[in-house]
């Protein structure tokens, strides 16, 4: 299912072809306020099987104009529910504690600065560790093989926390001083094949190895067995691999935004497989609509995955578009 969020009414636009994956959200506990919604999200299964990718666009989340955005990629025979556990529940972990944490800016003192800084990264290692636990605690759901991936993106005012655990990813647009739309890498793919994390995985008497049929995917091991073969290093769940390096602490930053900051990205790897980030921030200036430009993403990869891989079958592919200016004009001549 993709769902298209209309900057010009309170309309959610709902295109069904297949399970809800994708939730929108907005706090009303002020009936009178009126609020601009500022972006899109849409969601396109693939046909390995079910859609286990979700997403969630929470609008006036802690303040305002707060916003809480979240992509998230399942894997393994129950991914699609942990990914929609998750998309559910982890909202509602960081809310407990976000009304009470520092801004970051305006702040002059560097040092102060980065204790704020440091607050929110302790409220987002503690909420990712909780929500492993409660997927843990479920004893019904077997999630020793299974897991996903989620990069979280926290709007408070001009504070832009972003929370990373796996290999999707978060892009900004930038417009430059010459007034083109540049893109800005926000997170790290956290794969097996970055030395640090195959360096930590190895230390817990994990391996990490490609298979011979796909020599460019680096996947984590057991000791002693060739299983599972994870492909990222960092998730929710997969409980068989915690004890082998796979961690679910995410790795969080901080961006300020400025008048520059035109657009955010956030994807799962079905988008950043087939397109360089590049190309996604250009597909997003050419449609200068927030509610078109997440489907125009999706759309994209959609055809890029038939154009590159003809004859493998397609992952599924989620974007958020979420617009940072409220009136942005965006133009990009590359």
């Amino acid at each position: 299912m993709g769902i298209c969020i209309s900057t010009a009414s309170n309309e959610i636009h709902v295109n069904d072809f297949g399970n809800e994956n994708v939730v929108y959200y907005q706090d009303n506990n002020n009936n009178e306020a009126k609020y601009l919604q500022v972006g899109s999200f849409f969601s396109q299964q693939g046909n390995k099987g079910p859609n286990q990718d979700s997403a969630i666009l929470y609008q006036r989340y802690g303040v305002e104009n707060g916003v809480f955005a979240g992509v998230f990629d399942g894997h393994g025979k129950n991914g699609e529910i942990v990914s929609k556990l998750v998309m559910n529940k982890l909202p509602s972990l960081f809310l407990k504690n976000i009304l009470s944490l520092p801004k970051i800016s305006p702040v002059d003192n560097e040092a102060v600065k980065t204790n704020n800084f440091n607050k929110w990264k302790e409220a987002c290692f503690s909420s990712f560790k909780l929500m492993d636990k409660d997927i843990k605690s479920l004893q019904k759901l077997d999630c020793s093989c299974s897991g996903t991936t989620a990069v979280v993106a926290i709007r408070q005012n001009d504070d832009l926390i972003i929370a990373n655990l796996g290999d999707s990813r978060a892009v900004l647009g930038r417009k430059t001083e010459e007034g083109v739309i540049e893109d800005v890498q926000l997170t790290t793919d956290l794969k097996p094949s970055l030395p640090s994390e195959a360096e930590r995985i190895r230390k817990c008497d994990g391996r990490v190895l490609a298979l011979k049929e796909e020599p460019h995917i680096q996947r984590v091991w057991l000791p002693h067995e060739d299983a599972p073969g994870l492909a990222m290093s960092r998730a929710f769940g997969d409980f068989m691999l915690k004890k082998y390096g796979i961690i679910s602490k995410p790795d969080v930053s901080y961006h300020h935004i400025s008048p520059n900051d035109q657009f955010l990205v956030l994807a799962t790897d079905g988008v950043w497989d087939v397109l360089s980030n590049d190309q996604v921030v250009s597909i997003v200036c050419a449609t200068n609509n927030a509610a078109a430009a997440s489907k125009a993403v999706v759309d994209a990869s959609l055809s890029a995955w038939n154009q590159k891989f003809p004859n493998s079958k397609r992952d599924d592919s989620t974007a958020i578009c979420l617009f940072l200016q409220q009136h942005a004009s965006l133009q990009n001549s590359t």
